[in-house]
């Protein structure tokens, strides 16, 4: 086989395969990875979404909101 007019071995040949292969392998990873940080952001917007409905003040929530002046946090 002639590539760019040099004569390639079987080794270059099997070279090229396995770097191609790699590449897929590579993009496949990195798609499977990017679907999950899509999904874990659209879960993420969701529950602080749902979290806010239970919070907000005559929405049915527990809890009265906190005063702007008393201390919150571990710090005080």
């Amino acid at each position: 086989m002639t590539l760019f007019g040099r004569t390639l071995g079987g080794e270059e040949i099997a070279s090229l395969v396995f770097l191609l292969l790699a590449l897929v392998i590579w993009l496949m990873a990195w798609r499977g990875e990017r679907d999950w940080t899509r999904w874990f952001r659209r879960w993420e917007a969701d529950r602080k979404a749902r979290r806010e409905i239970e919070l907000a003040p005559g929405q049915g929530g527990d809890r009265p909101p906190p005063s702007s002046g008393a201390p919150r946090g571990p710090w005080g």
